[in-house]
């Protein structure tokens, strides 16, 4: 059965971390549904694309529209399997409405598949459900991680980590690793079958 996973996303999300987990997702068979707060199916939001480049933080660069296909307002939190929370700059003010925090309790209540990468924490971290929970995030977070009661796991930026029902990245190199403990969490498998050719 095909899993139904919501993503939230906003203005400036970092374009690998919308981009990748929703096509990746769409790839295995999932229904991945992209939603930001106050748009709707068929708007777009702006991304941007953060390298790491010898600075002493990310660099910020623009990136590509990303297409929403669903809205936000009609999401019910119960028709979903997953939670998909995306990094960049969106998440510090997505975590500002109400029905985000509630979105994001939903799943943590009901013990349903969470996967935050990079500033995506910031999202949990307001809804405070990282509390006795090991959270990955990107370094910048870490005292947001601390604070809301969670323990900060300084891991390697292509490695994830899982915690019950959360799994977690420091940024996007660690797609591999956190996709597939994400799916892991959401029961899927890839069976690789015979390739046909026309």
């Amino acid at each position: 059965m095909s899993k139904k996973i919501l993503m939230l996303v906003g203005d400036y999300v970092e374009d690998y971390e919308a981009m990748v987990p929703f096509q990746t997702l769409l790839t295995v068979g999932c229904q991945v549904h992209a939603v930001c707060p106050d748009k709707k199916a068929g708007d777009v939001v702006r991304t941007s694309i953060h390298d790491f480049e010898g600075d002493q933080t990310y660099t910020e660069k623009r990136g590509h529209n990303f297409k929403l296909n669903a809205t936000f307002a009609d999401v019910k939190p119960e028709d979903y399997d997953g939670l998909f929370i995306c990094g960049g700059r969106a998440p510090e003010y997505i975590r500002l409405n109400p029905k985000v925090i509630d979105i994001v309790k939903h799943f943590a209540q009901h013990n349903k598949p969470i996967g935050s990468i990079c500033h995506g924490v910031q999202v949990l971290t307001a809804a405070d459900v990282v509390r006795g929970k090991r959270v990955s995030a990107y370094p910048a977070c870490a005292p947001e991680v601390t604070l809301a009661g969670g323990k900060y796991e300084n891991i390697p930026m292509d490695s994830a980590i899982t915690d019950g029902n959360l799994a977690s990245a420091p940024a996007w190199p660690a797609h591999p690793a956190l996709l597939s403990q994400f799916m892991q969490l959401l029961g899927v498998k890839v069976e690789i079958g015979e390739v046909v050719t026309a």
